[in-house]
Order: structure tokens, then sequence, then C-alpha cells
């Protein structure tokens, strides 16, 4: 009997969450119609302008979409080495050792800070460092927020790639000491290629993350409705427009934030199912 109850809690628990999605898209294809039928899906995703007055009104997604992937891939540029390494301190040379519990616990703590206080801290921070170094004469733009964005996200990375580290069988490294291998050689040969399906999906889990961030990169990246032809330059991101305009926006305005919504939605999706594939290829490979 207590098993068919945990069965059945099980059972609704993952219709619900079937549910809850279904709720979701439904919610933002509905409120998006209006853009959509305004504009085109393609004609929305790839018009740059953004005019919100009355007179002019006329709003496209093309912006906000290349601001977004230029954060979030640049943070995920600077990611990947910090949090590899930490990985493997954490995961492989210090391995059960205090100084490890240690770090680990920092960044499982970093982790949990709320993306407000990193955005306080780069406001603070990484902006007048983007200031000296010349990037942006008031420091705000698309370099200082993926800085920013990428000390979010490295703690998630690393932590969920030191957890594939650590489950790398002991005794396949055992052995491989046992032929003589020295300890690079066991992390090159055994661990990485032993947890590099976990390891890849941690990264596009990342990312997938810092695609969706909002408040810290609604503090530094200059808020300006122009595509970013680099580095240097001020933007918008898809959460960021939907942060700051969302609460005073009506009609089409209104529809056009949630169609943004809806797409930075299907981005995300598709960023985990590739996630997804790429540990399975590797895992099987």
């Amino acid at each position: 009997m207590k098993d068919k109850i945990f069965k059945s809690l099980l059972f609704f628990s993952a219709v619900f969450i079937l549910i809850l999605t279904a709720g979701i898209i439904y919610a933002l294809v509905g409120k998006s119609l209006q853009a959509f039928q305004e504009y085109g899906i393609w004609g929305f995703m790839s018009n740059a302008e953004w005019d919100p007055r009355s007179a002019t009104e006329e709003y496209g997604a093309l912006s906000f979409i290349v601001g977004t992937l230029y954060t979030s891939f640049f943070a995920l540029i600077i990611c990947i080495p910090f949090s590899f390494a930490v990985a493997l301190f954490t995961g492989e040379y210090f391995k059960g050792r205090k100084v490890a519990s240690i770090v680990g616990s920092i960044v499982n703590l970093l982790a949990g800070i709320p993306s407000i206080v990193f955005g306080l801290w780069g406001f603070y921070s990484i902006r007048p460092l983007a200031i000296e170094l010349g990037v942006n004469a008031q420091g705000f733009g698309i370099f200082t927020s993926s800085v920013v964005l990428a000390m979010m996200i490295i703690p998630y990375a690393s932590s969920l790639s030191s957890e594939y580290l650590t489950m790398v069988p002991k005794k396949l490294k055992e052995g491989a000491y046992s032929l003589g291998a020295t300890r690079l050689e066991v992390i090159t040969h055994v661990s990485i290629p032993m947890a590099r399906s976990g390891i890849v999906s941690s990264f596009i889990l990342a990312l997938g993350r810092a695609l969706g961030e909002t408040m810290a990169v609604t503090m530094l990246i200059g808020n300006t409705n122009n595509i970013p032809s680099g580095l240097r330059d001020t933007g918008n991101t898809m959460a960021s427009i939907i942060a700051n305009q969302f609460g005073e926006a009506d009609g089409l305005k209104l529809s056009a934030l949630i169609a943004i919504g809806l797409l930075l939605f299907i981005i995300t999706a598709i960023i985990n199912l590739i996630a997804k594939l790429i540990m399975n290829k590797l895992t099987n490979a």
C-alpha cells in the first residue's frame, strides 16, 4: 500500500510539471499573439527597431537577442577555465581534504547569492575597472555585465563539474596508478574522459542560466535599445528589457515584451535540450 501511494504521488507530481509547463507556454503564446500578428514571427525576431512612441510605435527583438547572446557567450568563455580549475581542485587534487571542503562550501555559498548582490558588486568594482581599462567612458556595457555574469555562473558550473569528477570509479584510477600513471595522466586519461559528458553539460546548463539572468545585467549593461557591435558597446538583453519596461507597458508593447519572454523561454529550452543530447552522446561514446 505504501509503495502504491508513493508511486501515485510521483505520478501526480510528473503530471503537475507537464500541466505547469503547458500552462506557461499557453499563457506566453496567447499574450504574444498580438505582436506576432502585427509583425510576423520572423519579422519580429529580425527587426532591431524598438520605438514605444505612440505616433511611431514599432517593436522588434533583434537587438535584445544579440545582446543576450553577446553577454551569455562571453561570460561562458570567462567561466570555463576558472570553473574547470575549481572543479579539478575540489574533485581531484584535494578531494576528501579539509581545504576542498572549505572551497566547496564557499562555491555553494556563492551559487546561492542573489543576483542583485552581484549587480551591486559589479557596479562598485567591475564598472570602475572597466572605466580604468578604457572599455567604456561610463563603465556600463557588454564587457562589464559579462564579467559579472561569469562570476555568477562559475560557482554553478564548477560545483556540477566537481560532482561529476567525484563520481568517477575509484578502481579505474587505482588501476591507472598501478600501471605507473602520474596524477596528471590519471586526470587527463581517466577522470576527464569518464566525466566529460557531465562536465560539458554543466557548462551548457550554466549558459542556460546566464541567458535568463536579469537584475545584475540590467544594472550594468547600459540599457540602450541598439544592436551592440562589440564588448565596449552598451545594450540590452531579453531579460533586462522586460525588467525595465514591463511595469509601464500595455497594448502592443506589452504583447511585444511577452513575445520576447516566449523567445527567451524557447532559446533556454533549446540550450537545455542540446545539453541533454551532448550528455547522452558522450556517455554512449
